[in-house]
């Protein structure tokens, strides 16, 4: 039975309307990734206490950052063909139940070793960001899913910058009531580890996989949709053979995966540098994340603004121009002495960083439509190889100052790659066939 899959998928966003699959499904994805993302770095600013329990040195705490985002390059790799084969719906409540896990794990933790062993595990709810993109992506036509998409995961980012300003607020007033320091941290990290729980049981209740209906049911009725009959290697092959996708997954590592380094980091960065207590650290390391609750989605708004008279190769030197961007201000931010200039230079740069994001976002559901679970796993894994390796280079250097500097420089080359992406006419006319319809389509039910 063949259908036009594209058909019942929403042509705009109404952020107040419940009551469609593709608003579910919206607001969803980016709660249960702000979760995630809120439980994947809860840890970041409590380290400066973490390491006076547990005398941590230098290479263990470097250690300790790169293990919270290295598993989660392989998890997004699988996670993505798991979506084609079985739907973004099982798929995410799976991980967030599963997930929950080792976040209470964490908090059990008697030794650098048992830490280290959860803070890896912990970075499997990482990939909770490519289940966000592909059922925005899946959900929304194409004239407004760059900003659906954008959206999701800027308002899910958010996460990072909550836990930074939430979680020593968490662990003050723990210690407040008369619990002990090192109890506190604990408890603190139980918070997100049953939020966790709570949102997966949602997930589950209220969305569907796709406009149709979960997969399983249209399916059963002879449509196709995800990648059923394909393995989980065969959608990756397939995506893998796309260079554009490899172009893509260095960008994202130089934008997401610098994102991800700096919430491990900047909280410590505040207290070494600037001799900030816990708590203004956490706050002043929470703009950085907080800024994603409109800037990843500005990023996707202006790529679908620009897609609409510069098309696809519009989308894509948006994106060189933002990397740019954020090459620039990462370098001014790591030669700061001022601590209120560190501040407003890290504010724009993480503009920038969050606009970048969404700008990738924005493009990958045009990459390869047949392979889409396997396009957006292989970017997403783009982002923690960057982190992973901004992990590894700071171990090399003498300082983070000195890291920083390196990162902006290796950001500045690794923007200059999307230069290369090109589409060909084929390809574009058939996108902004797409494109067109979806316009026509939101214009005659605005009409209606």
């Amino acid at each position: 039975m063949s259908v036009d899959l594209s058909a019942k998928k929403a042509t705009s966003i109404n952020l107040f309307n419940f009551s469609t699959p593709a608003m579910r499904a919206f607001h969803m994805t980016w709660l249960a990734f702000f979760v995630c993302f809120f439980a994947w770095f809860a840890c970041a600013p409590l380290m400066p206490v973490i390491v006076g329990e547990f005398h941590l040195s230098k290479d263990q705490i470097a250690n300790i950052n790169i293990a919270a985002v290295t598993i989660t390059i392989i998890v997004r790799l699988i996670i993505g063909p798991l979506c084609d084969k079985y739907g973004p719906r099982r798929t995410y409540t799976a991980l967030l139940l599963i997930g929950s896990i080792p976040v209470f794990g964490v908090a059990a933790a008697n030794s650098y070793e048992s830490f280290l062993f959860f803070r890896l595990l912990i970075g499997a709810i990482g990939a909770s960001f490519v289940i966000t993109q592909y059922h925005t992506s899946i959900m929304f036509a194409p004239n407004v899913v760059g900003t659906a998409n954008a959206t999701a995961a800027g308002w899910g980012n958010a996460g990072g910058g909550a836990t930074q300003a939430l979680m020593p607020f968490v662990m003050a007033a723990l210690i407040m009531i008369g619990v002990d320091a090192a109890l506190g941290w604990r408890a603190a990290l139980l918070v997100p580890g049953i939020l966790m729980v709570i949102v997966g049981v949602m997930y589950w209740k209220f969305t569907q996989d796709s406009p149709q209906g979960d997969f399983k049911d249209v399916r059963a009725m002879g449509v196709a949709v995800g990648s059923e009959k394909k393995g989980g290697l065969a959608i990756l092959k397939q995506a893998a053979a796309n260079y554009r996708v490899w172009i893509l997954f260095v960008s994202y590592a130089a934008c997401f995966g610098i994102e991800i380094f700096i919430h491990n980091i900047v909280a410590m960065y505040y207290v070494s540098n600037f001799q900030f207590g816990l708590k203004e650290a956490g706050l002043a390391a929470g703009i950085f994340g907080l800024l994603a609750l409109f800037a990843r989605a500005l990023g996707g708004i202006v790529s679908d603004k620009i897609a609409l008279k510069k098309g696809l190769d519009g989308r894509t030197k948006i994106l060189f121009l933002l990397i740019l961007g954020e090459g620039l201000f990462l370098i001014l931010f790591s030669q700061m002495n001022s601590a209120m200039l560190a501040i407003i230079s890290m504010t724009i740069f993480a503009l920038f960083t969050h606009m970048a994001c969404g700008a990738t976002y924005a493009l990958v559901p045009f990459i390869d439509r047949d392979s889409l679970g396997g396009v957006a796993g292989i970017i997403g894994a783009g982002g923690n190889v960057g982190a992973v390796a901004a992990g590894f280079l700071l171990k090399g250097m003498v300082d983070i100052q000195t890291c920083l500097l390196a990162l902006g420089i290796l950001v500045f080359v690794a923007g200059t790659s999307v230069l290369f992406i090109r589409f060909s006419s084929e390809h574009k006319e058939k996108e902004q066939l797409l494109f067109e319809q979806a316009i026509a389509e939101r214009n005659s039910i605005a009409k209606a």
